[in-house]
Parts: C-alpha cells; sequence; structure tokens
C-alpha cells in the first residue's frame, strides 16, 4: 500500500516516485498552491500541489485535518528548506491523492492544549500527536533494552499467573468470581512475588518477567489500577549481590535509551539518614536542602509547640533553611503551610532574616518574641542562614514531623527554583522491618510479609521487633522511587515468625500461605530480588510528571476508562452465570 515512511523521507530519494500513506496534519491552500503536511509515525512530509493540477489541486483543497490519505508522487529538493525537520530539504510533487477515510469533525486538534479528559475520551487522536508517539516510543525502547540486557546475561523469562489466590496485606486486591467453584473468586495479582520466590526454590536462578500488576487502590499522577513492573528474582545472593546486578542493567538502558550516563557507583543512605536528613525514604538529592535539628536549641524556649515536641520522647522539632526565601510573600508562606497540611502538619512556623547583621532587627517572624537572643542566634549558627534566607521550622511526634517537613522540602525546593538539573540515583538501605499500626493495634510489614530481617534468630526478631531491621532496599531516581526489592525469608520458622509478629494467625496463615511455608521446608536457598516501575520509569525518561502520559490507555483518577466507559454495568444473567449478584445502591450506601 506504500512504498516509504512519510517522516524517512530525504534528499536521497530526489527524483523517485513513492507512495505514501498518512493523516493530513494541515492543508494550507493558496492562490495557486497547497501544501500538505503528511503525516505516519515516523514524522511530516510537505506535499506540494500547484493550480496547474487542477483535479489534485481541487482535491487537496478539500482534505481537512487528520483525513487518511494515500499519496503517489516524486521526491523533489525543497525551494526553502526546514532544517528543524528530518524531512525539511525535499517535498513531494503529487501525481496522484486518495482519500482513504474522511475524518469528521476533530473534537480537539493537535496544536491545542486540551484538558486530560477529552484527550482520553479520544485517546486514539491523543496518541497521534507526536508528543505522545515520542512518549510510548521512550517506553518501548526502554522495555525492548531491559529485555536485551537481561537475555544477554542469562536471565529466564517466565510468566506466572494471573489469575490467583486472594493474600492479606498490602494494598486491596481485584477479586474474579469463579465460575466453575461457586462462592469462591480468583485474585489478579498485585505482584508475582511468592511464584518468583518459589521459581527460586524450584531452582532456575535468575528470573525475570515484565509483569502486569492489579491494585484496588486510590489513583494519582504515579499510581494506576493496573502497572507494568519488572520483576526480578536471584537464588544463592545478598543484598549487594542484587544491588550490583540491577544498577548495572539501569545504568545501561538510560545511555541506551536516552543517551544519559548514570553515576558509576550510586550512593547509598540508609532509611533512618534520609528520614533524618530530608524526611523521606526517596530524596530528591537535586535539592541542596537538608534539615536541622533544633531540638536542644529549643527545649527551654517559651514557645509552647518547640518546648513540647523537644522533651517528648519520640518528639522533633526540625528547622529547614530555604536559600533566598525571604523574598515569599505571606500568602506564599501560607500556601507552604496548607501544603505541609496535607501530610500532618498542624502548624508549621517561620522566620526570614532580612538581615543577618542586625540580630533580633534583622529577623521577621511571629515566632521570634519567643525565642532570646541566645536561642535565635544558635538556630541562625545552626542552620547557616544568611541575609535573604528563610527558615521553616515543624515540629511533632518524630514521623509526623519527617514527613511534613519532607513535603515542605520539595516543595520549596521548586517554588524557589532549586532543583538542579541532571539525574540523582541512590539506594535507599535498611528499612524498618515493621511499623505499629495504632488503629489495628499491630504491626504490619513496611515492605512485604516475604522480607527477611537483619535479625537472624526467630526469638531475637519477637523479642526486638519494634527496632527490627530488614533486609530491604529500594532504588531513587530524582525523588522517584523506581524499584524496591528485598532479600527474603527462606526458612519457613523464620516466616511464621514473621507472620506471627503482623497478626497473622497460624490458621490463617496455612489457609493463605501454606503452599509457601511447605516450599520453604525443601531446602530453599537464600534468595532477593527486585521489582521496577515501569511506567514510572518511563515517564522519567520521557519528562512527563504523569504515567499516564506514558500508558496507552490509562484510568482517570476516578478509575475509569473514558474512552471504552469501563466500568460498566453487567447484565443479571451475565452475573448469574459467576453466581454474583450485586446489592442495590441504596443497600450499599446504608
Amino acid at each position: 500500500m506504500r512504498t516509504h515512511f512519510c517522516g524517512l523521507v530525504d534528499e536521497r530519494l530526489i527524483g523517485e516516485t513513492v507512495t505514501l500513506c498518512g493523516w493530513v496534519n494541515s492543508a494550507r491552500v493558496q492562490s495557486h498552491q497547497t501544501f500538505i503536511d503528511l503525516r505516519d509515525h515516523e514524522g511530516v512530509v510537505q506535499v506540494l500541489v500547484e493550480s496547474d493540477q487542477p483535479e489534485l489541486f481541487k482535491a487537496a483543497a478539500e482534505l481537512g485535518n487528520e483525513d487518511a490519505v494515500r499519496v503517489t508522487g516524486t521526491v523533489r529538493a525543497r525551494y526553502a528548506a526546514n532544517d528543524k525537520i528530518r524531512t525539511g530539504r525535499v517535498e513531494i510533487i503529487p501525481t496522484s491523492i486518495e482519500v482513504l477515510n474522511k475524518a469528521d469533525p476533530l473534537p480537539f486538534h493537535a496544536h491545542e492544549n486540551a484538558g486530560e479528559d477529552i484527550r482520553l475520551k479520544y485517546r486514539y487522536l491523543d496518541m497521534r500527536r507526536p508528543e505522545m508517539q515520542q512518549m510510548m516510543r521512550t517506553r518501548i525502547k526502554l522495555v525492548a533494552a531491559l529485555r536485551r540486557h537481561l537475555d544477554e546475561r542469562g536471565f529466564q523469562d517466565i510468566e506466572t499467573p494471573i489469575l490467583t489466590k486472594a493474600t492479606p496485606e498490602g494494598a486491596r486486591d481485584f477479586l474474579v468470581p469463579a465460575r466453575m467453584h461457586p462462592g469462591e473468586f480468583y485474585a489478579l495479582p498485585q505482584s508475582p512475588q511468592l511464584f518468583k520466590q518459589i521459581l527460586m526454590m524450584a531452582g532456575f536462578d535468575r528470573y525475570y518477567q515484565i509483569a502486569r500488576c492489579f491494585r484496588d487502590e486510590a489513583l494519582r499522577a504515579d499510581r494506576q489500577l493496573e502497572f507494568t513492573q519488572l520483576d526480578m528474582e536471584f537464588a544463592w545472593v545478598s543484598e549487594r549481590d542484587v544491588q550490583d546486578m540491577v544498577e548495572a542493567m539501569i545504568r545501561s538502558v538510560f545511555a541506551e535509551v536516552i543517551n544519559v550516563e548514570l553515576d558509576a557507583e550510586f550512593p547509598r543512605m540508609t532509611y533512618a539518614e534520609a528520614m533524618r536528613r530530608f524526611g523521606s525514604d526517596k530524596p530528591d538529592l537535586r535539592i541542596d536542602l537538608e534539615f536541622t535539628d533544633v531540638a536542644e536549641l529549643v527545649k527551654n524556649c517559651e514557645f509552647k509547640v518547640f518546648t513540647d515536641w523537644a522533651n517528648h520522647a519520640d518528639g522533633r522539632v526540625i528547622a529547614l533553611r530555604a536559600p533566598g526565601g525571604a523574598q515569599l510573600s505571606r500568602k506564599q508562606i501560607d500556601e507552604l503551610g496548607a501544603h505541609a497540611a496535607k501530610y500532618g502538619a498542624k502548624g508549621v512556623a517561620w522566620m526570614k532574616v532580612e538581615d543577618a547583621t542586625k540580630g533580633r532587627e534583622g529577623i521577621n517572624s511571629p515566632i521570634a518574641k519567643f525565642l532570646d537572643d541566645a536561642t535565635l542566634d544558635a538556630i541562625l549558627r545552626a542552620t547557616g542562614a544568611n541575609t535573604g534566607d528563610a527558615i521553616f521550622f515543624g515540629a511533632a511526634t518524630y514521623k509526623t514531623a519527617s514527613d511534613f517537613m519532607g513535603a515542605l522540602r520539595l516543595k520549596l525546593g521548586k517554588d524557589l527554583g532549586l532543583v538542579q538539573d541532571g539525574w540523582k540515583p541512590l539506594w535507599v538501605t535498611d528499612f524498618p522491618m515493621f511499623e505499629w499500626d495504632e488503629e489495628e493495634q499491630r504491626y504490619v510489614a513496611l515492605h512485604h510479609p516475604f522480607t527477611a530481617p537483619k535479625i537472624d534468630d526467630e526469638a531475637d526478631l519477637r523479642a526486638n521487633a519494634g527496632t527490627a531491621v530488614s533486609r530491604g532496599y529500594d532504588m531513587v531516581l530524582n525523588g522517584n522511587e523506581i524499584g524496591g526489592g528485598s532479600i527474603r525469608i527462606h526458612r519457613s520458622s523464620m516466616q511464621s515468625a514473621v507472620f506471627d509478629l503482623l497478626g497473622i494467625t497460624r490458621e490463617e496463615a496455612e489457609l493463605k500461605f501454606g503452599f509457601l511455608l511447605e516450599a520453604l521446608r525443601y531446602g530453599a536457598p537464600p534468595h532477593g530480588g527486585i521489582a521496577f516501575g515501569i511506567d514510572r520509569i518511563a515517564a522519567l525518561m520521557a519528562g512527563t510528571e504523569s504515567i499516564r502520559d506514558v500508558i496507552p490507555f490509562p484510568k482517570t483518577t476516578s478509575a475509569q476508562c473514558l474512552m471504552t466507559g469501563a466500568p460498566s454495568p453487567i447484565p443479571d444473567a451475565q452475573l448469574a452465570e459467576v453466581h454474583v449478584s450485586v446489592r442495590p445502591r441504596e443497600a450499599r450506601a446504608e
């Protein structure tokens, strides 16, 4: 149907006859000439129709944007070159123009800044845009590069089940009724976690899979109900073995796909250090702002919020210097406080250093009156604040203060233009094994319940669960967790101890995980792995903040597909086949 792609026609084809298929990107009709930009997935080429070809000239004048056409013609050099595009030195003089499919009036045009809802409803039009084509191609190249790298190193691509068993912990499962087993359900996998561990027990040694995963949870810019991850597992390994192998892989694919050279060795930072310095377990190191703990400086001051938390066993008082922050208006400061409130802040105190040489007189702050001169001076020295800077303070429990000041740090970095160019990868290691859930009055796993603790004795783990550290690790890039993994538990007795600490009874553990506990008893090797978020990495590579831009058919934040209308009601007859009945909305509301 065609001999060449539009975007690949160049000077080597001058004088040759070509047949091209594509969409009309634009048609500019003049008195004696019509210029058609013809586009396919490789790019755009100009078609020039002269008025001395009356039938073609008339046909060209009637073309509309996004008409699907086939053009046959001769390639010639353009009189006025356009070096901004690959085909800018040539044009096509047509001998025939065939409209293959006339487009209806468009709901939006490619050059318009259309809202996301309309883009998602007409996703097929949205993805024709060169920007979207480029982002999708970045994703395609990423997946190909990952596969190539792993295949060349002896990793085995093994598929695991999509219809599997519902398990506790983590996000909510998507459930699928089992028609042949009335009243029973499959679950769609949140990850291939247990299957890939069992593959290590089965002797496959190095596994990978580009896996589709599903989590029934709230959506946001970096989260979807269904997503794609690179899942990997290794037998007979330590943490460093896994980290070194996958670090080399990430360096390789970034160089291949977007020509970026990442650090020769990624720095490593413990979870405790990351929270202490940055208030985040995925710190963005492009922002050169760090916390200063000032509890000792303010524990005896007259500002009650500070003194209460400075003297609390689990309290923290943080100061964060913002270079150039004195320029911020009161409205901007209030907006920063509102942002921090989303992460648990009940208030954020602030101090502008308008003239560091004048002491108290050079300070603009609603809390300065509660601090004596010595305390003010100590805070300035501890934070390194100078004229023109601002200092923001957070006081609460250690975790809450760290969380909301970490969020404030990121927003300040963006608002003040402090985010450096480039790429800053790192490993975050030594995560807490458990977190205490006040609401449920039990421990929950910080990663997942199959992560091995650094404590290798079950009795010691039970006695020190609150302070136990796991063998988990995350790869972070520019403030995004792009991969997370751990060394796994490989002894049945330790796995049972962890289930017990998580409040999973023996009966429940046997019901949900009996097959795993049994497999661990037959010489399971030490093993570990990691999973990388393909969507997140592709979004970073493509330079977009939303993973929806690199997913062909994403859901909205309300978990809908606007193009197909999913989710949608199912007829009663079809529900009856799978032994399911749906309660009326009124009953569900009650």
